[in-house]
């Protein structure tokens, strides 16, 4: 890195808040937690450099908070235990020629750390060519010591933090999709266990069954599906309420009422049932059994 190049004016707070609270008043907000840096390199030196040049950078209303390891076993430890660090500056060659190399690798390999920003710099790069590096280690850039200036460092940290923010935003929806996703498989496992269910296709007839609706009327998956459901219902089928219901699902309403079934053995089963109209112009239906009644034969 060129220390020679001193000219740090630039270096302004990057989009922070125009209302934020000056520190000390009395209405001061809490300061935003820093951005997490990994400085790793075996020279004292391109530590304490590192560190000046960014002092007085600031991300999105975020200073960065340094953090350092001087070898590659140290490097891993440190992520291990901190896991909300946004970018790694790494030294390529230190305790071994390869050093850095093996530490990406087990960043995103045995960490399973595909967030973190990985930034390899070397002193030596005659020894390790920079476009196989970039092809077969899942980093983010790569750049000679000497020809990475205060204004590049800058520039190559905050494109870093600014990846690494809009992956983090990413992930967190990921997750909050991901736990809707298990709290609605929950809720359907629950709704299977006690209410029949049975989608209708665009010809009306029976597209899919739950155990409880095979349980229910006595017929195997196999013989319902693809059947007409007036395989469940004696004839004829009352005019009105069949109207309402195929309204309802023509105005793309949810359509609820009481109807009267049939099971295999002569049963009369009624069902307060809900029918919704799908993107492929059937039906979900979903029903709770209100009382099976005996018929006559």
């Amino acid at each position: 890195m060129n220390q020679n190049d001193d000219d740090t004016d630039w270096m302004i707070e990057d989009e922070a808040p125009a209302d934020q609270a000056r520190p000390g008043g009395s209405n001061a907000a809490p300061a935003p937690p820093p951005w997490r840096v990994l400085i790793v390199d075996d020279d004292v030196d391109v530590h304490v450099v590192t560190k000046f040049s960014l002092s007085n950078a600031c991300f999105q209303g975020r200073r960065l908070s340094f953090l350092h390891a001087y070898s590659g076993e140290e490097a891993l430890n440190v992520l291990r235990n901190t896991p909300d660090i946004a970018l790694v500056l790494l030294d390529v060659i230190m305790e071994t020629s390869d050093a850095g190399l093996h530490v990406a690798r087990q960043i995103r390999d045995s960490l399973h750390n595909n967030l973190v920003r990985i930034v390899l710099r070397t002193g030596q790069p005659g020894q390790a060519l920079e476009h196989s590096i970039i092809l077969d280690y899942d980093i983010n850039d790569f750049w000679c010591k000497t020809d990475l200036t205060t204004r590049k460092l800058f520039t190559t940290v905050i494109s870093s933090l600014r990846a690494y923010a809009g992956l983090e935003d990413a992930h967190r929806r990921a997750l909050a999709l991901q736990a809707e996703l298990d709290a609605a498989r929950k809720l359907l496992a629950a709704v299977d266990q006690h209410a029949v269910i049975a989608t209708l296709d665009g010809r009306g007839r029976i597209a899919s069954v739950n155990d409880k609706f095979c349980q229910v009327f006595q017929f195997s998956r196999e013989e319902l599906v693809g059947a007409d459901p007036r395989l469940l219902h004696p004839t004829p089928y009352p005019q009105d309420q069949l109207a309402d219901a195929l309204q309802a699902l023509k105005d793309g309403e949810a359509w609820t009422d009481v109807i009267s079934t049939w099971r295999r053995d002569g049963q009369e089963v009624r069902l307060r049932v809900t029918a919704t109209a799908d993107e492929g112009g059937g039906a979900i239906i979903v029903g709770s059994v209100l009382q099976a009644l005996k018929v006559p034969l």
